[in-house]
């Protein structure tokens, strides 16, 4: 199963449709110097402004996971509860393959096939996989969120005809999200690390407008790394908000732990 398994439970938590309409990064774009701060300061403030209220959420989806060896179609639910938890459930033909716990603190997670689970912290994980992650980067990127708090950094901005490009550079690692213009609501973030030859890439085409919140109607995500690519595509089939949601979680008899180094 290689790892494509810990990547669907983790992206979850961390081949597109006809119809999907991503951002093009090769657009004429300008850069805007003079007024960059208030411009970007604005566009931060007005994405925060949409509706964000809720408890909990449920998230029934399907998810489509492919690399260069392999591709795999599977069923995937997941439950928040907004800053405390995320569930991950991933069914194939009505059974549970895996289930991942997550919280600020840790990971758990599972797996039928080969009979395996894992405790453990970001730091680890966040060293295998290539990519940076916390609580709240994964629950940010289930719900449509930039991934940081962009009011704790300064961006560069670039202004197309239908979206907004606010940019940074540090470490090495460059960071963009892109904005419609519209409602101001996120459409894709890339990470970029040129000398570690890593890219990370999310699309959101479409959104849906619900009483409590703007959310995602589905995500796109596109990891390279040196010469390796994998590709996620997730629909969200059904959303339902501030249910009283129980989030059980318990390793099966006889599974033996993995580490990693």
């Amino acid at each position: 199963m290689k790892n494509w398994c810990w990547f669907l439970l983790v992206i979850l938590l961390v081949s597109c449709k006809s119809k999907a309409v991503f951002v093009d990064a090769k657009a004429k774009i300008k850069v805007v110097k003079d007024e960059s701060m208030m411009n970007s300061k604005k566009i931060i403030q007005n994405h925060y402004n949409n509706k964000n209220e809720f408890s909990t959420l449920y998230i029934r989806s399907s998810a489509k996971y492919k690399d260069d060896n392999q591709s795999q179609s599977v069923a995937a639910e997941i439950k928040i509860k907004k800053g405390e938890k995320i569930l991950v459930s991933i069914r194939f033909l009505g059974i549970t393959m895996a289930k991942a716990l997550i919280t600020p603190k840790e990971v758990k997670y599972y797996e039928k096939i080969n009979g395996t689970y894992f405790e453990g912290n970001y730091q680890a994980l966040s060293q295998w996989l290539g990519t940076d992650l916390d609580f709240d980067k994964i629950q940010n990127m289930l719900l449509g969120q930039p991934i940081d708090d962009l009011t704790k950094e300064n961006y560069n901005l670039e202004v197309g005809d239908k979206f907004y490009k606010l940019n940074s550079i540090a470490n090495n690692t460059e960071k963009s999200f892109f904005f419609e213009s519209e409602h101001f609501l996120l459409k894709k973030l890339e990470i970029n690390q040129p000398t570690k030859e890593r890219t990370f890439e999310v699309n959101y085409p479409n959104s849906q407008d619900f009483a409590s919140a703007i959310l995602p109607s589905s995500l796109y995500i596109n990891a390279v790394q040196k010469k390796a690519k994998t590709e996620i595509l997730i629909d969200y089939n059904s959303i339902t908000f501030n249910e009283d949601l129980s989030f059980p979680y318990s390793v099966p008899d006889g599974y033996d732990r993995i580490f990693i180094n």
